[in-house]
């Protein structure tokens, strides 16, 4: 028994204090949540987030940011074992229409319907529906405008299924392909 009394909490890293708080809790955490319980500063959070997140790599989960806020998530390289392990129908596959949808909402966000149907050219409802019926994206508030419109971003479960670690991962938007001729012709 002398042994393991011996061992006492304050013996474990911080990553692994972090890990274990973030592991136990069913929703995103936020920074300064997890520094108020470790009675540390933010930037102290962050040097353990970063640690956990090196050590994570070599294993099967990983470190999920999302508006301030972390969380542990298993590695999207792994989502069609662990769908197979958990017996879950395979993530539907999204319609051009819902991706594109998607893709105005994650890189505009937060946006608002009428903003999505203007650049797509056509209304929206449908596809705003089938993504806040699959979790992807979340009613994060509502315009001071007129009418006050309802505003839409993406969700933890959006990066999980594209499997990014953070929204700053997106890759940066394409200059659309009419453009480049033009350039072209320019030079």
């Amino acid at each position: 028994m002398g042994e393991s009394q011996s061992i006492s909490k304050g013996e474990l890293s911080l990553a692994a204090k972090i890990e274990a708080m973030l592991f136990v809790s069913a929703e995103p955490v936020a920074t300064a949540q997890l520094a108020q319980a470790l009675d540390v500063t933010a930037s102290v959070v962050e040097r353990g987030l970063k640690e956990l997140e090196e050590s994570l790599q070599a294993r099967g989960l990983r470190l999920q940011r999302n508006a301030g806020r972390v969380q542990l998530t298993t590695a999207p390289e792994l989502a069609s074992l662990v769908e197979t392990f958990l017996g879950l129908e395979a993530i539907t596959h999204l319609s051009r229409a819902a991706l594109a949808t998607l893709a105005i909402i994650a890189y505009q966000q937060p946006v608002t319907r009428p903003q999505i149907d203007s650049i797509r050219g056509v209304n929206s409802d449908g596809m705003l529906k089938s993504l806040l019926g699959k979790g992807l994206i979340l009613e994060s508030g509502r315009t001071d405008g007129p009418g006050r419109p309802i505003l839409y971003s993406t969700t933890p479960e959006f990066l999980q299924h594209f499997g990014l670690s953070s929204i700053l991962e997106l890759p940066p938007l394409a200059a659309p392909v009419e453009d480049e001729p033009a350039e072209l012709l320019k030079g």
